[in-house]
Parts: structure tokens; C-alpha cells; sequence
């Protein structure tokens, strides 16, 4: 398949190798990142996506999406896919899905969880909106870039499981947080409390597989000095879009939106920009109540 790939970032750049390693022939621009081994670049967003039966965007937010939608859909076939990966608002994702329809391309927008690691192992997890024929015509890539991809509904559903999706993990992962800095307070130990909460009632992917606490459970951030496998600086994006998402819904979140203020706090006040989500930890072991 002939695949133009736009935003070859962090994420971007190993799932694009991963279509070439598959046979695909893929062109890609992004601004700043060089193209991966084996990708062919091109001089612009536009040059990209001509000729392209799927065109893959991974871009940082719905006001650049819309902007290199512009650049792109009239450059396309009718019957090609635009298939954007970005974590974007609903609103962005369903505008531009309308757009291309109306050029007659297919239109998916599928956000994806598993991080960086993920992205380089082809292990990802797609939320995908769109019609069937859409989903279908790019169902082919999410097998090779990730290990499940699921359709939740019309245009811009994929955005709304992302970000419910990440806002229980921005709620789960402080109370994790939240209840080892009590322990320590209590004099439990850490080990004591992993091996009771995570086959208990307390159990959660935050805790069993994602531990905030070094030197316990599985291998995670916590365990390299917080280096960011998702960023805190990230986990506050999603949880904006969250709450952006709840206004225009009329949806009450108040968790949601404690955990959006709590991140932004730590991402622009304090020391948490740069660091993995987990290391909400040290925050919370740090202070006191009040």
C-alpha cells in the first residue's frame, strides 16, 4: 500500500519504520523529526499525501490537525483513507472527519494507547471512530502497528474512549499515589502494600502493572528515576481534553476535574514537567495535608 505518514515524533517515527518493515511504501514530513530508515521524505504535508491510499497523521493537537487537513485532503484521491492518530478534541476530530467525507476520502480517527514502547514494538491499542468501510480500508495497518484496535462507533468516538480512557488513568493513578504516601505515613510497607492491594479490591492497572513506587511490582517509570514512558506533561493534555469534553456535554466530572487541577499544578508549578505521570509519588510523599 502506498501510505503517506505526517508527524514522524516520538510516536510517529517508529510506526511509520513499522509499516516499511511490512513492505508498505511509505513518504513522510514532519517539520523538525527526520524521516525513519527506509521512509521516504517528502518536501511537505501536501507532497506526502499525494498518491497515498491511507495518509497517517500523529499530530499534537486539533488546531494543527485542522491545519494540515487543509493542506492535505485536496491533494488526495477520492476513496483514499485520512487516518489520524493524534489525541485530539472530539470536536477537531469530527470537523475534519466532515471535511474529508465531503472530498470523498474515508475519515478515522483512532488515538491510541501503549506509549512509546508500544509504538517501537507494534503493540499499540487503537480507538478507532468512523464508518465500517473507513475502519475497514485501514484495518491492515492497525494489525501491523498495533495488537488491537477497536471501532467505537461515528467520527470522533475513538477521541471520546481515548480521553475517558486516560481519565481514569489520571484518577486511579493518584489515588495510587495517594495511598502509598499514606502507608509510608503509617508505617506500612511497600512491598506489604502492593502484595495486598493488587489482589484486592484496590486492584487496577495503575497499581499491578504500572506500580508508582520503585522496587515494586513490574518494571516501570518509578524504577528509572521517573523517565517519562507517559508524561506527566501529557497526562495533563488528555485530562484538559477531558474536561473540555464534559463542558460541551454537560457531563458532571468532579474527579476528573480534580485530577486535571492536581496535574496542572504539578506540570507548571512544581517539578513535574518532563517526568513520567507516576512520579505524582514523591509529590504526594513530600507534603502534608492541606
Amino acid at each position: 500500500m502506498k501510505i503517506g505518514f505526517i508527524g514522524l515524533g516520538n510516536m510517529g517515527a517508529p510506526m511509520a519504520a513499522n509499516l516499511v518493515a511490512a513492505g508498505h511504501e511509505v513518504a513522510g514530513f514532519d517539520l523538525t523529526a527526520p524521516c525513519p530508515e527506509g521512509v521516504a521524505k517528502a518536501s511537505d504535508a501536501a507532497q506526502a499525501a499525494q498518491g497515498a491510499e491511507v495518509v497517517v497523521t500523529m499530530l499534537p493537537n486539533g488546531t494543527i490537525l485542522r491545519a494540515v487537513a487543509g493542506e492535505i485532503i485536496a491533494q488526495m484521491s477520492p476513496g483514499a483513507a485520512l487516518l489520524d492518530c493524534s489525541t485530539v478534541d472530539v470536536q477537531s476530530a469530527r470537523d475534519v472527519a466532515e471535511i474529508a467525507q465531503g472530498a470523498g476520502l474515508l475519515a478515522v480517527d483512532a488515538p491510541v494507547s501503549g506509549g512509546i514502547g508500544g509504538a517501537a514494538a507494534g503493540t499499540l491499542t487503537f480507538m478507532a471512530g468512523g464508518t465500517e468501510a473507513g475502519f475497514a480500508k485501514v484495518a491492515p495497518l492497525f494489525d501491523i502497528m498495533g495488537q488491537k484496535a477497536v471501532h467505537c462507533g461515528p467520527s470522533g468516538n475513538g477521541q471520546a474512549a481515548k480521553i475517558c480512557n486516560n481519565m481514569i488513568l489520571g484518577v486511579t493513578m493518584i489515588g495510587t499515589c495517594e495511598a502509598f504516601a499514606l502507608a509510608d505515613k503509617l508505617g506500612l510497607d511497600r512491598q506489604k502494600m502492593f502484595d495486598v492491594v493488587s489482589t484486592s479490591s484496590g486492584y487496577s492497572w495503575s497499581m499491578n502493572a504500572y506500580c508508582p513506587a520503585p522496587g515494586v511490582g513490574p518494571q516501570s517509570p518509578a524504577d528509572n528515576d521517573y523517565t517519562p514512558g507517559f508524561a506527566a506533561d501529557l497526562m495533563l493534555k488528555d485530562l484538559r481534553l477531558s474536561q473540555q469534553a464534559a463542558e460541551a456535554a454537560d457531563a458532571d466530572t468532579p474527579l476528573g476535574q480534580a485530577a486535571t487541577a492536581l496535574y496542572q499544578s504539578f506540570v507548571e508549578e512544581e517539578d513535574g514537567a518532563g517526568k513520567d505521570f507516576s512520579a505524582m509519588l514523591p509529590r504526594f510523599v513530600s507534603r502534608r495535608r492541606g
